[in-house]
């Protein structure tokens, strides 16, 4: 899957804006002010770093090799998603779901 994929679904979510405020290569989704998801290619890999609740995080970890700690975030509420065909689509689709939700749950009507 490529990049545009994941920020098209992204970028589907109400309210969702795309913002470069790392650099023209690190896609990072925002919800009001707050980050729900960043998308960059490191070692020739494909990454999306996702906001997760704490034991779901450390569960993806043990479950999938490819999902790691948050690449510079909060490792206990971030993990990484290596794309490399291991963790299935519709998975991620759930994880950027998740990540949105948990985001977009903590946000006032003025954050909007």
């Amino acid at each position: 899957m490529k990049m545009q994929n994941f920020l098209d679904y992204c970028l589907s979510k109400p309210f969702s804006k795309l913002d470069y405020p790392f650099g023209p290569d690190i896609a990072v989704i925002k919800v009001g002010s707050r980050m729900f998801a960043i998308i960059q290619v490191r070692e020739n890999n494909l990454n999306i770093s996702l906001k997760c609740e704490p034991i779901l995080a450390e569960f993806l970890r043990y479950q999938y090799k490819s999902v790691i700690p948050g690449y510079h975030l909060n490792k206990k509420h971030w993990n990484t998603v290596i794309i490399d065909g291991s963790v299935p689509i519709e998975e991620i689709n759930k994880l950027i779901d998740h990540s949105y939700e948990l985001v977009f749950s903590k946000l006032t009507k003025e954050s909007l």
